[in-house]
């Protein structure tokens, strides 16, 4: 089934040039299928790259996905058009008297600020409790991640002397989960933050479980066992071109930054990366929409 976004959102052109199947509101009103209503709360900068990025991935089901995207009303983008915002975009008090399948709370390059220094977090915390309420499961993203585990489960997140950055391996220590599926025993994920999760205190808590492990990034998948929220560390939504695009713009700034590690071609920055991740990437995806989502939301909202 396809992924039901607006005619004029700029993503709709370059996914329809990657052959995903999409439809508007007027076609997808003549199937007789109750859609899976997604809402994407997008905290990245660049909104148009990040929208396309989540619907290319909430694309490889066989669910029909009806999207809503919201931006935060106590901070506005300074790096989207507003126009872009108004035809596209609802805010939270649009929003909150309706129930969706699925939540997704992205990233944002804020790790820097305490959670409380955050201009939006009140905002934030208001989703995230009317969440618990009145959505099925809801996805984490990287700094999104950080702040479901400090704001539900009290765990901080812990500077890094240096950004990590680059593309890391992660071996399964739990394979029997539903979200990892069909994912290899060790798999590669894109890491892009300046701040960790202690992996002890993801093992000590008792609502929480580490799926996966790694020396070098620390743990990528992180599911509450009531399988309410599903945190992901890192950016496995990225583009082949995210990190590079990352990087010039940090070195652009005159930044210390490391060179992405195991990104480019024999550490060759004048060769162009390749994703090695996208099949991880949908497989994630895809399980979290049938097991997570689909399988558990009701069909009628009471």
């Amino acid at each position: 089934m396809p992924i039901n976004v607006p005619k004029q959102l700029p993503a709709r052109q370059i996914l329809e040039k990657e052959n995903i199947f999409l439809m508007d509101s007027e076609r997808a009103t003549t199937q007789d299928i109750r859609p899976m209503n997604i809402l994407i709360l997008n905290l990245m900068p660049e909104k148009e790259k990040t929208e396309t990025q989540l619907l290319r991935l909430l694309s490889n089901s066989p669910l029909q996905v009806r999207v809503d995207f919201i931006h935060t009303a106590s901070y506005e983008s300074k790096n989207v058009h507003k126009s872009h915002l108004k035809q596209f975009y609802k805010t939270f008090n649009d929003v909150k008297n309706n129930r969706y399948d699925g939540l997704i709370i992205t990233g944002a390059p804020i790790e820097h600020l305490e959670f409380e220094q955050v201009r939006y977090w009140g905002e934030l915390t208001d989703i995230m409790e009317w969440s618990k309420k009145n959505v099925t499961s809801v996805l984490h993203i990287c700094w999104g991640a950080q702040a479901a585990l400090y704001h539900h489960y009290g765990i901080k997140k812990e500077k890094r002397p240096n950004k990590l950055s680059g593309i890391f391996s992660h071996e399964l220590v739990v394979p029997t989960s539903k979200l990892v599926r069909g994912i290899n025993d060790e798999f590669l994920a894109p890491h892009s933050r300046n701040t960790d999760i202690d992996l002890a205190k993801i093992d000590s808590h008792p609502e929480l479980v580490a799926l996966d492990t790694s020396n070098d990034a620390g743990p990528f998948l992180i599911v509450s066992k009531d399988e309410k929220h599903i945190m992901i560390t890192g950016h496995i939504e990225y583009d082949a071109i995210t990190l590079a695009d990352e990087y010039l713009r940090d070195t652009n700034k005159g930044l210390d930054v490391h060179m992405p590690t195991g990104y480019y071609p024999e550490n060759n920055p004048d060769k162009a990366p390749l994703n090695r991740w996208r099949s991880e990437a949908y497989l994630i995806f895809s399980n979290w929409l049938n097991y997570y989502v689909y399988q558990e939301t009701p069909y009628t909202w009471k």
